[in-house]
């Protein structure tokens, strides 16, 4: 199935054992997807670009100082930069756009809106750069070359499971389960695909019965969550349980795509006097973590930055030796141009009863799980 975006350190001790010092531009200065050809490679000690969108969530600040270690220590310039939330689309089409002046060979992207940045991509294929889009989907151009991300679909999936899961093991209740959905940004290329996914495994359980979404909100458009902020998804929740969960109507669960939204969706509930309902998440926040062996927040994903960011600069050896970048899905992601080739690395659900198990490859969480033991 295509997965249209637009509708629907040992980090660095395996990538610096990769590279070699070639030099030279990129073959093909016209751009190309970097899978149709062999390229002549770069210099090891390029500058590579890395566009990030504001600090919003842990993970961009982690990606952030990550790429800036694993760069460097792999030779290469790295010029790091993250868009003010302030004015964010437009200081990042800046930012690309110096990157590319800057001579960078490389610019990986996490877009804040995949939608607005097909000249700033267009102009680094003129350059003879490569991009890659990171995390998030760039849209509408044929320039990205690359796409590197967790199975975002899979990340749906997941989270649908889980609030059935969690339904079943909370509720108190037999069927049906009243439920409410929320999705993240609409300018984010992945806030319908993780809602799609979901989707898929929560739609039947609704048109049977077992699920009923009572505030009747089950388009993406109504459940979206500007910016991907927090306050907008408390206020919602607050607007929901106001009109829709009076008197002795009781909210079950709750389809959260990320952490920062379901601790938010949480508060409201919490503020509004009734019980915590079953709700999921995304991106294993310190703070969610331990909200879920506190028994509070039910579930959430986790997608490891580190091997994020290591596959990412991989891709960025592989180019810089002259060779394609290592795919492994050349069929999904459907930008509305071309399909972009993709590397996906599974995403790994948890809840209280995993967790350990789940964070024994990352000791910061894996101590936090443990001291609830």
């Amino acid at each position: 199935m295509k997965r249209m975006a637009f509708a629907a350190t040992a980090l660095v001790a395996a990538t610096a054992l990769a590279l070699t010092g070639c030099s030279g531009e990129r073959g093909n200065t016209g751009g190309g997807t970097g899978t149709e050809e062999e390229t002549s490679g770069f210099d090891a000690g390029s500058t590579i670009g890395v566009a990030l969108p504001d600090k919003t969530s842990e993970n961009w600040v982690l990606a952030g100082d990550l790429f800036t270690k694993g760069l460097e220590s792999a030779g290469y310039k790295a010029d790091v930069q993250y868009a003010p939330s302030s004015n964010t689309v437009a200081e990042q089409q800046n930012q690309i756009q110096a990157m590319v002046q800057n001579g960078a060979k490389v610019i990986i992207i996490g877009a804040n809106d995949g939608k607005q940045l097909s000249t700033q991509v267009q102009a680094a294929k003129d350059a003879g750069a490569y991009v890659i889009a990171y995390d998030r989907l760039i849209e509408n151009t044929d320039a990205v070359d690359y796409y590197v991300a967790f199975d975002n679909f899979k990340v749906g999936q997941l989270q649908g499971q889980a609030l059935l899961d969690g339904l079943a093991e909370r509720a108190g209740h037999d069927a049906p389960y009243n439920i409410e959905l929320f999705s993240g940004a609409a300018t984010d290329a992945n806030a319908p695909v993780f809602f799609d996914g979901a989707m898929e495994i929560l739609q039947p359980k609704i048109d049977d019965g077992t699920l009923k979404v009572v505030s009747g909100q089950t388009a993406i458009a109504q459940t979206a969550t500007e910016g991907w902020l927090a306050e907008n998804a408390q206020n919602r929740m607050d607007t929901i349980l106001t009109g829709s969960y009076g008197g002795d109507t009781v909210l079950d669960g709750v389809l959260s795509p990320n952490d920062t939204l379901a601790r938010a969706i949480i508060t409201s509930v919490q503020q509004a006097g009734k019980p915590v309902p079953v709700v999921t998440g995304q991106d294993s926040e310190v703070e969610s973590v331990k909200s879920i062996m506190e028994g509070v927040q039910y579930s959430t994903i986790n997608k490891d930055t580190t091997l994020l960011v290591q596959q990412a600069i991989k891709m960025v050896g592989q180019l810089q030796k002259g060779e394609k970048a290592e795919v492994n899905d050349e069929e999904s992601y459907d930008n509305g141009n071309k399909i972009v080739p993709a590397y996906l690395l599974p995403p790994v659900i948890v809840t209280k009863d995993n967790a350990e198990e789940a964070y024994a490859n990352v000791p910061s969480l894996l101590e936090i799980v443990k001291s609830y033991k």
